[in-house]
């Protein structure tokens, strides 16, 4: 059963090795056979990748999309680390990436990797917070 793909005008896809850029028109197509398959909105670039989690997976996306996905495993393997030695409390995340990378289920994995992004951003957002709190800002306070 092939995988029914629609693009907006000059949306890109990766297909593969290649970035395919649709025209200025709506366009469908249909794609057969086991490859690597990422719409431009769940494509990581270095330049987007300015964060520990955003780190991850982009390295998780280049197992996703190489011939070779061990060839990634040390970088992954380094970030990971990183990130469990300033959160800790990150590990469940963490151990659902890596599950899923050991079986083999490498676009699951990515999808495990945003949630790691989205809880990353709720401690960033939790640690913003408190240290308004330090600086005697009023808009954080609760209500006395």
């Amino acid at each position: 059963m092939a995988l029914k793909v629609e693009l907006k005008p000059r949306e890109r896809i990766l297909v593969g090795e290649c970035v395919i850029t649709n025209a200025d028109q709506r366009a469908r197509l249909l794609i057969e056979g086991s490859v690597p398959i990422l719409r431009e909105k769940d494509i990581m670039t270095p330049e987007r990748a300015d964060t520990p989690a955003k780190r991850v997976y982009l390295a998780v996306q280049l197992m996703y999309t190489a011939r070779d996905p061990s060839v990634h495993h040390g970088t992954y393997f380094q970030l990971i680390g990183e990130i469990l030695k300033a959160a800790p409390s990150s590990w469940p995340y963490i151990e659902a990436i890596n599950n899923q990378i050991l079986t083999g289920n490498l676009y699951k994995a990515l999808k495990a990797t945003q949630r790691l992004i989205a809880y990353e951003e709720e401690l960033m957002s939790h640690a913003k917070r408190r240290a308004g709190l330090r600086e005697g800002r009023e808009g954080d306070r609760e209500p006395a």
